[in-house]
């Protein structure tokens, strides 16, 4: 069944001569309870859609599909719940099923906002213990006329964003600058969160060689999804947070932020980035 992504209400557009009262499309917002088997291990807030992709992808950023002794743990299937809870409807319950035994997650306490999840200064430690530092394939060299350009390659696939004019989107690239898979939400992470469910249910985590790109700002929690999955880049049309770009360091991970046009900040990872335009 499909949801409801956007919503219509009626408001008045003030300023200039002639005021309008008329209908707006805005981005719906409602709550995801994710579960793993039988235990609640997070609420968000997301606009519906591609609910299955965010609840494995959270479900790996947070590392939770792990088994007793760490290894990683597959994802056997996804399903809606219908509970009668305080989340009412069935379609905002997703449970994810894994493969084998996991180490019992700790359910994460209170909700997680579309704006923002996590983060704190210890938590690089926490992600170095569970995260190795980032391979990055041989010969792997990124323009940046290309980063530059990918906002304009994304934009496109940005039907609720050219909609609404509300919702972030990030994207899985090639670093040539091919654009894989697209996702939008109203929370970036969540964005993020669709991009990695969908890699990982395809088969095709880690992402070695690939760039994340964001329409936000490049935080800590963005940081964390990008290395948890094996991307080798990390690029933003914003600027990133001083952790963030602490982490990206610790994990050798290519953080760029303010990619637009043919210009681009390199907070991390600056000898595998050239001056080069894009060839198309």
């Amino acid at each position: 069944m499909a949801r409801a992504r956007v919503d219509t209400v009626l408001a008045r557009r003030r300023g200039g001569t002639d005021p309008t009262r008329g209908p707006e499309d805005l981005l719906v917002e409602e709550p995801l309870e994710i579960r793993l088997a039988d235990t609640t291990v997070a609420t968000t807030m997301r606009t519906p859609g591609h609910d299955y992709e965010l609840a494995a992808g959270w479900c790996h950023a947070e590392g939770v599909l792990r088994g007793p002794g760490g290894d990683p743990v597959g994802v056997a299937g996804i399903r809606y719940c219908a509970t009668g809870s305080a989340v009412d409807t069935g379609f905002n319950v997703v449970t994810v099923q894994p493969d084998g035994p996991v180490a019992g997650p700790a359910a994460r306490l209170g909700t997680t906002t579309s704006s923002c999840g996590i983060c704190g200064a210890d938590a690089i430690d926490s992600l170095t213990e569970r995260l190795a530092p980032l391979a990055v394939p041989d010969g792997f060299r990124l323009a940046t006329g290309v980063l530059g350009s990918l906002g304009d390659r994304v934009a496109p696939q940005q039907a609720l964003f050219a909609t609404t004019g509300g919702s972030h989107a990030a994207a899985a690239c090639t670093a040539d600058g091919d654009v894989l898979v697209v996702r939008e939400d109203i929370g970036r992470h969540n964005a993020v969160d669709k991009v990695v469910g969908r890699l990982l249910l395809d088969g095709d985590l880690p992402a070695h060689g690939l760039v994340l790109w964001v329409s936000g700002r490049a935080s800590f929690e963005m940081v964390q999804k990008a290395w948890a999955a094996g991307f080798a880049a990390l690029v933003s049309v914003s600027a990133a947070s001083s952790l963030a770009v602490t982490t990206a360091r610790r994990a050798g991970l290519v953080l760029c932020g303010f990619a637009r046009g043919d210009r681009v900040t390199v907070y991390a990872g600056d000898d595998l980035v050239d001056d080069r335009g894009s060839e198309r």
